[in-house]
């Protein structure tokens, strides 16, 4: 199994875990991610690491396409692509939710589906400079011809030759989208995935596959999911540790009547849960909210214990049918372990 790295977004000090990447890239571990919500995005610290690493893959677990246009997205993948020497972008798109969308970029939420499905179209055309660029989406159109344009929009051509083959991954989760992401793109970052859980999306990115046509399948499609690992004997303290995140995002993370987290909660079985964290969560009561967060929903979306209890449970990721896997480490003994476990080839020189 592949591994990738997992190194989030900032919190209020802007912190890049510089030596463990170098480490996890001395490893063998075969990609990192960065991520962005409302604070540090997530192309910058890629165009660093660029700079400083020499083979892992660099990706965006996700860019938001709110947060710039298809052209900016194809523009910030095809000049970092460029600078760390080609092959090693990979464009992980999501849509984020509402509240975020509509308060801090100033976007109609739209259509979840269409944003993507026309994304993902344009920064295709512009990668491939097989024409000037134009498109007629249902959510999107270049030109654009629109209230306060001119008129006068010119399809272009990417000034410079980019990489035409740049992977593109979507983050989704519910059946519309999933479906979307086994037609359009080349991987999957699946929202809320725990192992046993693939039969449950399969018919879904196989009826993508069917439309998409030319031979697409399993063979050229990647799932990289995302683990959570702390490495500690206290599992219980392994487990308190993450809830205050899960609680944020099951809580605070979306509108109440628009929560992509809540909602997968309450589809893996935890419904009474999930209604509780968001009524303690919104009301204020986020040490409540915390503590509302059922032990066996962290545990099964993460490895945490000894490194016994890690290696046992390991396996089950092993068997989930999912070809790359996103480490989001606790500490570096958590990295070192999994490349163990993973039975990684470190790079020779």
């Amino acid at each position: 199994m592949k591994l990738g790295l997992s190194v989030g977004y900032s919190g209020g000090e802007m912190d890049l875990p510089v030596e463990r990447i170098l480490r996890a890239e001395k490893l063998g571990y075969d990609s990192v991610w960065t991520a962005e919500a409302y604070g540090s995005d997530a192309i910058t610290p890629l165009a660093y690491l660029a700079a400083i690493t020499k083979r892992i893959k660099l990706g965006t677990g996700i860019m938001q396409v709110a947060a710039r246009t298809p052209a900016n997205a194809a523009m910030c993948a095809g000049t970092i692509d460029a600078l760390a020497g080609g092959g090693r972008f990979i464009a992980g798109l999501g849509v984020s939710g509402p509240q975020i969308v509509e308060g801090w970029y100033g976007q109609p939420w739209g259509s979840p589906y269409y944003w993507l499905k026309d994304y993902v179209s344009i920064m295709r055309k512009i990668w491939r400079r097989e024409e000037g660029l134009t498109h007629d989406g249902r959510q999107l159109q270049l030109p654009y011809e629109g209230e306060g344009g001119l008129g006068v929009g010119k399809p272009l051509k990417s000034i410079l030759h980019m990489n035409p083959d740049i992977p593109v991954y979507i983050g989704s989760g519910n059946e519309q989208t999933v479906r979307l992401t086994g037609e359009i793109a080349d991987g999957w970052l699946p929202l809320g995935f725990i192992p046993g859980t693939l039969d449950e999306y399969k018919p879904w990115i196989e009826e993508g596959f069917k439309r998409a046509g030319n031979g697409k399948g399993w063979d050229n499609f990647e799932i990289q999911a995302r683990v959570f690992v702390d490495v500690d004997d206290d599992v219980q303290a392994a487990l308190d540790r993450l809830k205050p995140r899960e609680a944020l995002y099951v809580g605070g993370m979306g509108h109440k009547n628009k929560n992509f987290h809540k909602e997968m909660l309450i589809r893996r079985g935890f419904g009474d849960a999930a209604e509780r964290i968001q009524e303690l969560y919104l009301a204020g009561h986020k040490d409540e909210a915390a503590a509302a967060v059922p032990d066996d929903w962290v545990d099964s979306r993460s490895l945490m214990g000894s490194p016994a209890r890690i290696k046992e449970r390991f396996r089950a990721w092993e068997d989930s049918g999912v070809n790359s896997l996103t480490v989001a480490p606790a500490q570096d003994a958590a990295v070192d372990l999994m490349a163990t476990l993973a039975r990684l080839n470190p790079p020779k020189d």
